[in-house]
């Protein structure tokens, strides 16, 4: 064999010795890999508390670099929190009263749509008129679910959250004040508990307001019922300005001796159509409280 010869020769041998090493080694490592992922599987099963710690730890890590990517945290559930809804989704006349209100108090369809939508579901279980709850929020806070009023009276209802604290303990205490869908249920159960003791729907308004004792409400269930009288009509859909207008007039009922039963649905009197434009619906938060404890007496 030549010089040349025994050189290739030498080189084949060398390569294939690199070549067969690389694969044991290879194998070798993957044997060990798999044991290792193996022998971690076992202990994670076994050690549920190690499990969890692991996915702490992960969780934090992703988010932590996720914050430092991008300047701030997000978070996937967000939208949940969110009082707002498509109004475009709402049922027909629902849809019609939320981008009527939508216009008139300037504020975003989306949340008036979460709001009427809710009004007319708290409306089926408690036998009240929907858009009455409308019109009490829109005289009230005018859609402001932050309000609160000289005396105290907070969010979309201004329900006296100091009067009524125990109302506020299913939904985790007074703070929930200020979330609109609880003001909602719990300045709805307010409202009825201020009907059943009046007798009537007037009534159980200036009991609301807190002028049950006072010779007059300073023009609250006025504005109320012509606000409630117009958004019946945009529900019957009727076309109304969003600007304050006198609508026509109601048939007037006949008097009663007696205080008139609580309906299903609230018959508006007369004076209250006749008055509406006398009596502006986009009154603030303060709209007149003529007690200093608003409602204070369906405090326990």
């Amino acid at each position: 064999m030549t010089a040349s010869g025994s050189v290739l020769a030498g080189i084949r041998t060398f390569g294939s010795d690199v070549v067969d090493g690389f694969m044991e080694l290879t194998h070798s490592s993957f044997a060990l890999i798999g044991l290792a992922v193996a022998f971690a599987c076992i202990t994670l099963a076994a050690r549920p508390d190690l499990r969890s710690m692991g996915e702490d730890r992960l969780r934090t890590w992703l988010h932590d670099r996720h914050v430092a990517v991008i300047g701030f945290p997000v978070e996937p559930g967000a939208v949940d929190r969110a009082t707002a809804a498509n109004p475009k989704e709402l049922p027909r006349e629902q849809a019609k009263v939320a981008f009527w209100l939508s216009k008139k108090y300037r504020v975003a369809p989306e949340p008036i749509a979460a709001l009427v939508s809710e009004a007319y579901s708290i409306g089926a279980r408690t036998k009240l008129d929907p858009t009455l709850i409308l019109a009490i929020m829109a005289v009230e806070s005018s859609f402001n679910p932050f309000a609160q009023s000289s005396v105290g009276a907070q969010g979309l209802m201004q329900v006296m959250t100091r009067v009524h604290n125990d109302k506020y303990d299913d939904f985790g205490g007074n703070l929930a004040a200020f979330d609109p869908i609880t003001n909602m249920r719990v300045g709805v159960k307010v409202l009825q508990e201020c009907i059943s003791r009046a007798g009537s729907l007037e009534g159980g308004l200036r009991y609301y307001v807190g002028a049950a004792n006072l010779p007059d409400d300073g023009g609250y269930s006025t504005k109320v019922l012509a606000e409630h009288f117009r958004l019946r009509q945009v529900a019957n859909g009727q076309s109304i300005p969003t600007t304050n207008v006198t609508p026509a007039p109601l048939p007037v009922a006949k008097p009663v001796a007696t205080p008139p039963v609580v309906a299903t649905k609230a018959a508006l009197p007369a004076a209250a159509a006749a008055s509406a434009e006398a009596a502006p619906s986009t009154a603030t938060s303060d709209t007149p409280a003529p007690t200093s404890e608003k409602v204070a007496m369906l405090a326990h």
